[in-house]
């Protein structure tokens, strides 16, 4: 895909890339800017947020001088990434990566980002542009020049050293270091930018060291593409969204993160502009399956241990999500300074939904845990004996209302997908059961799955309709009801399932998209796009009811609004096509990966019984 630089600063949300080292991730936009990062991990406070304001969120820049086109790619199955510019002089490659391997006994930045210019044909001038905005701009920066050492950028506790083969220099005015360099063909140009909190700071050698550390983070990322097992159709997408999977997880505690960004809007101009660098518990379900279908237990096994550690804060009860370290109290706070994407305000950091009963939380969890015995994980006896107090929660709450899936801001309801999870939480808890797993009341636990079952059926499903509904009694649609043909709830090819596939895709079908729920329904205060996962849990319904045809057209036609790397935001502008709410979303490559492999599953069934 070509792109020519446009004269205005905005970009597009699907313009950007994504980077990381499994601890924090940054987005680097078509002409070469790291316009979001956050230090020193995914919802730590920013350092460059140009993407939620221009003029006043800084940035790390290296683009060329004039006129260019770019295009870009992953090197291979990893995420590392590479920005080939063409200019009338000559052409030139960007190399991005954050190094992820470490040597044992040597000492290395507590980050990096590591930047390659390489001149490929003719000369290529580059400008360079470093402005650190630490704490969401609301710190004041020293910047000052170290010599040989390059340069830094102190606030509080914390540094950045900067390294350049290219001299730079600093504008005061500007709060920015600058420079312009010229590259020819079989050049290379290095820049190292190492980040330390209250340490000292290590400066990454350049050279043929930097060369190495690039080297050793290809290896690192191929090697860990390699345990994917996945051999069906559609394999580079889903490879490609088990990378951007693995870039969301934090290594040093396993959390999933829903994205690495806030406050990018679900409709430009509106005001659902959310903090997503968090971890909804309610995720895991299909977050796990996604991990183990695709082979890589290790990663399913630290997700289950974070799961369980983030939750003995708040047990026998579950909070609705958590920091990447188990922490509770996300408190949502709004940033008046920053313009916000493309003027969307507010730009908020953390979230208030932390606060709200979410009862589908539960089937969430255990039904991940479940997924994971099944794949041959083992749980230690404390772990059995939080799941059944979780499962006692159940038991207890499951006919209380809730604020439901999608975190609606308004009076507690009656959902029914909330009920669906309740039911699926206890079937787990009964499955664990006769795998030796726990050991349960067995006569209370069926008493309440099976009258949960009788409520969703008797009060969940509309007659006139045919088909379920979002609340109990109601008569509105939401997206969410499609998952009960995913968890196990219905078979999709049950008639009531059928009947309310039918009903969604009448409803909020729009251009082979889904919207989640109605947006004319008077609870919702705002416009937005279609929902990306949404659309593969339509896949999977089809692919499991044996639509084999169906669902390999779906599939082909939503990945034709993924960005040219492959990657996909929260939502869809189903007009336009454009992305959406936060970016890139682990909800959306996870709903990908799983209706994959729903597919996979059919081609294989298909192929046995004409064999």
């Amino acid at each position: 895909m070509e792109y020519v630089q446009p004269r205005s600063g905005e970009k597009a949300i699907g313009a950007y890339a994504i980077i990381g080292d499994c601890r924090t991730a940054g987005l680097v936009s078509k002409d070469g800017s790291i316009d979001w990062l956050c230090f020193p991990h995914f919802s730590g406070p920013s350092v460059f947020a140009a993407l939620l304001d221009q003029e006043r969120g800084g940035r790390f820049s290296i683009r060329p001088a004039g006129q260019f086109r770019s295009t870009r790619r992953y090197r291979g199955p990893t995420a590392v990434l590479e920005t080939d510019f063409e200019t009338p002089t000559g052409s030139a490659r960007l190399t991005d990566a954050m190094p992820a391997a470490e040597d044992a006994g040597t000492l290395h930045p507590l980050r990096e980002v590591l930047r390659i210019v390489e001149g490929t044909d003719g000369e290529v001038s580059f400008e360079i542009h470093w402005s650190p905005r630490p704490d969401y701009a609301r710190a004041d920066p020293l910047i000052r020049s170290r010599g040989a050492l390059g340069w830094s950028c102190e606030w509080s506790d914390e540094l950045f050293l900067l390294r350049a083969e290219a001299p730079l220099a600093f504008i005061p005015e500007a709060a920015a270091v600058v420079g312009r360099i010229r590259v020819q063909a079989g050049q290379r140009v290095r820049f190292s930018l190492c980040y330390a909190k209250g340490d000292v700071g290590v400066i990454a050698p350049l050279g043929q060291e930097a060369d190495r550390r690039l080297q050793a983070t290809l290896d690192w990322w191929r090697s860990w593409s390699s345990q994917c097992t996945y051999a069906g159709p559609h394999r580079d997408a889903v490879v490609r969204s088990a990378i951007t999977l693995k870039l969301m997880t934090f290594t040093l505690s396993g959390a999933v993160l829903a994205a690495p960004t806030t406050s990018l809007p679900e409709w430009i101009g509106a005001g659902r502009n959310w903090d997503y660098r968090y971890c909804w518990v309610r995720d895991a379900a299909l977050t796990m399956r996604a991990f183990t279908g695709l082979g890589f237990q290790s990663e399913a096994e630290s997700f289950l241990q974070w799961l369980l550690h983030a939750t003995r804060l708040t047990w026998p009860e579950l909070q609705v999500m958590y920091d990447v370290y188990g922490r509770t109290s996300l408190h949502e706070s709004e940033l008046d300074h920053l313009r916000g994407y493309r003027g969307s305000r507010p730009v908020r950091i953390g979230n208030g939904a932390f606060r709200q009963v979410q009862l589908d939380v539960y089937g969430g969890l255990l039904f991940a845990v479940m997924d994971y015995v099944a794949k041959g994980g083992r749980l230690q006896e404390d772990e059995a004996q939080l799941i059944l107090g979780f499962g006692e929660t159940v038991c207890r709450q499951w006919r209380d209302p809730d604020s439901g899936i999608w975190e609606v801001r308004g009076p507690e309801r009656h959902y029914t997908f909330s009920k669906v999870m309740c039911w699926s939480a206890l079937d787990s808890l009964l499955k664990l059961n006769d795998r030796g797993h726990v050991r349960l009341d067995l006569e209370k636990v069926r008493r309440e799955r099976d009258e949960i079952a009788r409520t969703i059926e008797s009060r969940g499903f509309n007659h006139r309709l045919g088909s379920y509904v979002s609340e109990l009694d109601g008569d509105q649609l939401d997206a969410s009801l499609l998952l009960m043909g995913c968890l196990g709830y219905k078979h999709p090819a049950d008639v009531r399932m059928r009947g309310t596939f039918d009903r969604i895709q009448q409803r909020l079908g729009r251009n082979g998209l889904l919207y989640r729920y109605d947006p004319a329904t008077d609870n919702i205060s705002s416009p937005e796009g279609a929902f990306g996962i949404c659309s593969f849990w339509a896949i999977d319904n089809l692919a499991r009811r044996g639509d084999i045809h169906a669902a390999e057209q779906a599939f082909t036609h939503i990945l034709s609004f993924s960005n040219d790397l492959g990657l996909f935001a929260e939502e869809i502008d189903p007009e336009t096509g454009a992305a959406l709410g936060n970016f890139p979303q682990a909800f959306t490559h996870v709903g990908l990966i799983n209706g994959a492999m729903a597919l996979a599953a059919s081609y294989a069934d298909r192929q046995a019984v004409a064999s």
